[in-house]
């Protein structure tokens, strides 16, 4: 009964978000105040409908309902009743819902904050986030419906999935069921995909806005940058949090030793976060200069397109890959709507295309206009490269008939210097001057740093002359942050002298009174941690494999690793547990005992290779146990790495996520307009705005 509920909530929420969709395009074109009222509460409607089916298959999975074919799948008798509750992203059909479920309550939250404000664009941005919401259900409802009961048709060889089935078929309850994905027992994919699908679903506040300004002829104003300033920050730090969680599950579960291996659905996360960075900087020069319109529109589309297809990737299973659900038929349906959106968009920029007029044009080369420029052409290279690495096994499966696989190695001699240069942007981008920069004034400024980043370079080379290549790319992030630093000294210490306030004091005030820019520079500080992980593992990585006897040692970088033997035992969520004990000593000093193993889960059938970390401030050792022999024989094979740098990349995610805090903490209280009327666009309005 209980999951009847929730199907027929969810029935329900696909037939009112429809609704509503129409009612508020309808109700701003015709400037009918109670239409758009109507489709206003019809979007609160669904959030409430799909909170409902959402709880209910929560409720379901937790007391494990396996008349449920989605709990019988990921759900078992042995798992945790966290594990459980996590298990409602865990499979696809949960995972579809969960979008959905979140982009309405993104809806939800932006007509209760922003209705009063905009009120000739929320209309059409209430019906363009709708309409992304109504398809998210309607893959729910009718093709991965998570409220599908197990039915036993007589005669036939195997289960049927589905709600109704002809005369004959009973119900079937299995005793047990097949259990959460082994890889998907970890708190990176506990947190991964939830912070992922706020981070995607965020992104579709500010297209409807950019598409709404594009409706109304609205487009030549700023007026939807500023209503999506908040919006854009928080998806764009939800989505980069995901990543560095993604990284961090793959670091600790797929026992490669390494945390990103350029995989489809990782290439399918990082293109929409290209260049929603790119329309995060971008957008500066619009509200300060009233420049790169064009851009920002082109970029912001190009986001929810990337959003729908890296969707598209993982759900399908189209490309294969260690993150992506098995094939399914969402694959044709999941095209065509993002075929149609991104035509319609594009459709409507062109015509729009006269009202989006720069104010100004670029003065000089030499301008911070020019370095945010710069700085989209090479979001965009880079998403190009990545894109074109991710779908070129597809393309020549197509064309040859043979799939043809891109390695990391492309990847990384493609984007490497197209990164560099970025990072570089980052660093000066602070001195340069709006309009036009005194090149003499410039190197002035940059002076400093530029010596401290030498300096810092420099040291490390010394002590690290085995890897000569590492010297620039240690340069480029230390130029950056020395610059930040600087940056950041110089206004704390003219508030010292010019106020005579304490230096804790100037710089808790210069936060509090430009949280934007301020976090911002944090944010950059995390992004250069979290890319020290990348050069620790691009120039300074160790490893070696060896099989040794019980008492016997595998020596590498001044650690040994001394193999002291094996034990099997059972372990939770009915897995078989294959663990070695291995001591670790830096020297002669004793530091640890390392615990490899490998779990098999014998219902699933698949192995899961565990590593045994020694982590530190400077690196991790990374033990995997990749070969055995009988318990009781006294020999096992170990592979060994030494990751410098690493952990890095999971400080500058916390810092990342203080930043985005600053950045996106409200500055002060709008005040809202108490009365809101929609008029109908005028013969005039319309034919100015070239309809």
């Amino acid at each position: 009964m209980l999951a009847e509920i929730g199907w027929i909530a969810l029935v329900l929420a696909f037939i009112v978000s429809a609704y509503s969709t129409i009612a508020a395009f309808r109700g701003g074109d015709e400037g009918r105040h109670q239409l758009v009222v109507s489709g206003r509460n019809g979007a609160l409607l669904t959030f409430a409908l799909l909170t409902v089916s959402v709880l209910t298959l929560t409720y379901s999975l937790v007391k494990m309902d396996f008349s449920l074919a989605y709990v019988a799948d990921v759900t078992s008798r042995s798992m945790s009743p966290f594990l459980r509750l996590t298990a409602l992203w865990g499979g696809q059909a949960g995972s579809i819902l969960f979008w959905g479920w979140l982009m309405s309550g993104f809806v939800a939250a932006l007509v209760i904050r922003k209705w009063e404000q905009n009120r000739e664009l929320m209309p059409y941005v209430l019906a363009v986030a709708l309409g992304t919401t109504v398809f998210f259900i309607g893959l729910s409802l009718f093709i991965s419906n998570p409220f599908d009961r197990l039915w036993h048709v007589p005669g036939a060889e195997e289960l049927t999935r589905a709600f109704f089935r002809s005369t004959g078929a009973m119900p079937y309850i299995p005793k047990d069921g097949q259990g959460l994905n082994p890889l998907l027992r970890h708190f990176g994919m506990i947190g991964h995909p939830p912070t992922t699908y706020i981070g995607f679903t965020g992104f579709v506040i500010p297209y409807a806005f950019a598409m709404a300004a594009l409706i109304t002829g609205k487009s030549n104003e700023d007026a939807w940058i500023r209503a999506t300033r908040r919006w854009t920050i928080v998806a764009w730090s939800f989505l980069s949090i995901g990543l560095v969680l993604g990284g961090r599950w793959a670091y600790d579960v797929l026992g490669w030793g390494g945390f990103w291996g350029w995989d489809p659905v990782e290439n399918a996360m990082l293109m929409p976060w290209l260049t929603g960075t790119a329309f995060l900087h971008s957008v500066m020069i619009q509200e300060k200069r009233g420049m790169l319109k064009i851009w920002n529109m082109i970029l912001i589309i190009l986001t929810y397109a990337l959003i729908l297809f890296g969707t598209f990737i993982t759900r399908t299973g189209v490309i294969s890959s260690v993150h992506s659900f098995a094939k399914s038929a969402l694959g044709p349906v999941f095209f065509a709507f993002i075929g149609l959106t991104f035509i319609w968009s594009l459709s409507l920029l062109f015509r729009r295309m006269g009202t989006l007029r720069a104010e100004h044009e670029v003065e000089s080369l030499l301008s911070r206009e020019s370095i945010f420029l710069l700085q989209n052409v090479l979001f965009l290279s880079i998403t190009f490269a990545v894109f074109w690495g991710t779908v070129f096994p597809m393309i020549s499966e197509l064309i040859t008939g043979t799939r043809i696989t891109v390695g990391p190695p492309f990847y990384t001699r493609v984007t490497g210097p197209l990164f560099a240069a970025l990072v570089i942007l980052m660093a000066i981008a602070p001195f340069i001057a709006w309009r036009k920069q005194p090149l003499r004034a410039l190197d002035s400024k940059l002076l400093f740093p530029a010596l401290g980043s030498i300096t810092v370079a420099s040291a490390w080379w010394i002590s690290h002359r085995q890897h000569p290549d590492s010297f620039f790319a240690l340069w480029v992030v230390s130029f950056v942050v020395v610059s930040i630093l600087y940056e950041i000294g110089r206004g704390v210490r003219a508030r010292v002298k010019s106020r005579g306030e304490g230096v804790f004091t100037a710089i808790g005030r210069l936060v509090g009174r430009d949280r934007r820019r301020y976090g911002g520079y944090l944010i950059h500080l995390a992004v250069i941690m979290i890319g020290m992980g990348f050069i620790g593992d691009a120039f300074f990585k160790v490893e070696t494999q060896g099989t040794v006897s019980v008492g016997e040692q595998i020596q590498i970088e001044g650690y040994k690793l001394r193999y002291d033997g094996l034990s099997q035992y059972m372990g939770e969520d009915g897995r078989e547990v294959l663990e070695a004990s291995v001591s670790l000593f830096n020297g002669d000093e004793f530091v640890k005992v390392l615990s490899p193993r490998r779990d098999y889960f014998v219902v699933q059938r698949q192995p899961v290779t565990i590593p045994g970390v020694y982590s530190s401030f400077k690196e991790d050792v990374y033990v995997l146990l990749v070969g055995w022999e009988e318990i009781g024989m006294d020999s096992s094979t170990f592979k060994v790495y030494i990751n410098p740098l690493i952990n890095w990349t999971w400080i500058g995610g916390l810092l990342l996520a203080v930043g985005a805090i600053i950045a996106a903490w409200p500055g002060g209280c709008i005040a809202l307009q108490r009365s809101y009327a929609i008029r109908p666009r005028s013969v005039e309005s319309r034919a100015a705005a070239g309809d």
